[in-house]
């Protein structure tokens, strides 16, 4: 069977609480055999854990979000900083980095939580998942003193330009992780993916958000991951198991895990 792993699926949140373990049955019958699932701050952390810990396939990130940072990020950020510590395993320190669409009024402060999760990424030796909304500049101000360290991960949601793909393939350990935007109609990812490799590509849903076409305005879920390795056939003109090999390999090197999937 051909196997994909989704690199990045919120299948926690209260979106699925009618119908989460469907969500995770459907996601293994479309071939989703292995779900990484990146926190998102101090509230989120149990709700993660619970399902995890209680399923196979299912491996949890920890970090803080750009878009929770405010006026109590300190404590916020100690509180996350604790589960790390714990005797709890995660695969990755996510979902982090910088987000100004919304607000600026923590720019500074985003810049200051993101490099703290950096340096743990580092001292755990664990990937570290990007998010970046409108902040690219900063984005690669915090990360250019550590291009040539050990730091892995995946810049989560690529969807920038040719110019920006190759200023962040310039960090060695790093992924695009590619999910459904590839398949609406005015994005420029088409485009844009041609010239980068897919060996240096993953799968991601980012469900509930970003459902693919034909799926777009619903709840996104893992088992739609399909329709983004389709999507990526197309555009590299190879067949959909050269897509699903590759990005399997791609995501088992960035997470340390083995490609095999029995």
């Amino acid at each position: 069977m051909t196997a994909f792993i989704d690199t990045h699926t919120h299948l926690y949140t209260e979106e699925f609480d009618g119908d989460r373990e469907l969500a995770i049955v459907r996601a293994k019958e479309a071939g989703v055999t292995r779900m990484f699932m990146p926190n998102i701050d101090d509230t989120s952390v149990d709700a993660m854990l619970a399902l995890c810990n209680s399923h196979e396939g299912c491996y949890p990130m920890i970090g803080f979000h750009p878009t929770s940072v405010g006026a109590d990020w300190k404590s916020r950020l100690s509180a996350v900083r604790r589960w790390l510590d714990s005797p709890q395993v995660f695969y990755g320190i996510g979902e982090v980095g910088l987000d100004l669409y919304w607000d600026k009024t923590y720019r500074k402060e985003q810049m200051e939580v993101f490099e703290t999760q950096v340096v743990w990424a580092l001292e755990r030796h664990l990937p570290l998942i990007v998010h970046c909304r409108e902040a690219y500049s900063e984005l690669l101000e915090v990360l250019e003193p550590y291009k040539k360290t050990e730091l892995k991960g995946i810049f989560h949601s690529f969807t920038g330009t040719e110019e920006v793909a190759g200023r962040l393939l310039d960090f060695p350990g790093f992924m695009l992780g590619i999910n459904g935007v590839v398949t609406f109609k005015k994005c420029t990812l088409p485009e844009v993916l041609p010239y980068v490799p897919l060996s240096r590509i993953v799968l991601e849903t980012d469900s509930p958000y970003l459902a693919p076409v034909p799926f777009r305005g619903k709840r996104n879920e893992s088992a739609y991951l399909l329709k983004v390795a389709e999507k990526l056939a197309e555009i590299y003109s190879v067949p959909l198991e050269a897509v699903a090999r590759e990005t399997t390999a791609n995501a088992s090197k960035v997470f340390g895990i083995s490609d095999y999937i029995i």
